[in-house]
């Protein structure tokens, strides 16, 4: 596993990459209007790829680092897409956040191509993507991850096993079911909060000292207490989409999604009011009767 390519070279993406050059590996980019400035990794030896298909012919390994499902099935399946320019033998990872239904078909079209496939989602935020510190939650064979790990370790710092082909995806949807629950959950609060004088020093204080404190109200207090985003740079875009596959995947389960519901329907009403572009941390300021 000598040259990795990479479709998606934005926020998460860049940082990736960066490490995997550190690491010593050639890199094969796909230009792309949304990738973050690349003149650094060009300069350090990348190739630029204007072509799905020779960008495959060219990679051991192909890292997707896309939106989510409907883009990683366009550049896996659609026209001119990835699959028909593998190498076989080679290895596709997907660490965008998908539906873990559409990872399983994306895999088995991976696989009848001759090639392999993994789904790694990720946690954290773009510093520790640039830090090499992610955490990764991956989905397949056990012995193929064992064989992917060097590359893997370049930019995490936490690897977990997750499951089959598929779980990895779909324990990124539970994670980010939770952590953005409770980020709406802390932003009515905080708003509420707001209405009855209580000062955002003293609300991020007193939650801290208890029950409630914890990652989710770390991450929203500098925004709370000084209006500095912090590093939960996410828009509610893509928080509202990620809530929309947590409720599809747990549709298709037919398991219990009230509070998901209730999620899913604040972030819808933010995005609706033509809030979409803000970052999660500004809920607090959309929540108003």
């Amino acid at each position: 596993m000598k040259k990795i390519g990479m479709m998606g070279i934005g926020r998460m993406g860049h940082g990736i990459a960066m490490n995997l050059q550190r690491h010593g590996y050639v890199l094969a980019l796909f230009d792309h209007p949304g990738n973050q400035p690349l003149d650094e990794l060009l300069a350090g030896g990348a190739e630029l790829h204007t072509d799905a298909q020779t960008l495959a012919a060219a990679s051991d390994v192909v890292i997707l680092v896309l939106t989510g499902s409907a883009q990683v099935e366009e550049v896996l399946t659609g026209p001119q897409g990835l699959i028909q320019g593998l190498r076989p033998g080679s290895v596709v990872m997907d660490c965008s956040t998908s539906l873990p239904s559409s990872t399983v078909r994306m895999a088995e079209a991976v696989q009848a191509a001759g090639s392999h496939f993994l789904d790694v989602p990720m946690t954290r935020t773009p510093k520790e993507a640039a830090e090499g510190r992610l955490n990764l939650l991956v989905g397949g064979d056990v012995a193929l991850l064992e064989t992917c790990m060097p590359v893997l370790r370049c930019f995490a710092e936490n690897v977990t096993h997750a499951g089959p082909i598929g779980a990895g995806h779909s324990v990124k949807l539970l994670h980010n079911f939770v952590s953005l629950g409770m980020v709406a959950l802390l932003s009515e609060a905080a708003a509420c909060a707001r209405q009855h004088g209580v000062t955002p020093q003293a609300f991020v204080d007193i939650l801290s000292q208890g029950g409630a404190g914890g990652v989710a109200l770390e991450r929203v207090r500098p925004y709370l207490t000084t209006g500095d985003i912090g590093p939960l740079k996410f828009t509610v875009t893509n928080a509202r989409k990620d809530l929309s596959y947590y409720n599809t995947m747990a549709q298709e389960a037919k398991a219990f999604r009230v509070l998901a519901d209730a999620v899913l329907g604040t972030l819808d009403g933010v995005a609706q009011a033509g809030n979409g572009e803000a970052m999660v941390p500004q809920l607090v300021d959309f929540l108003k009767s």
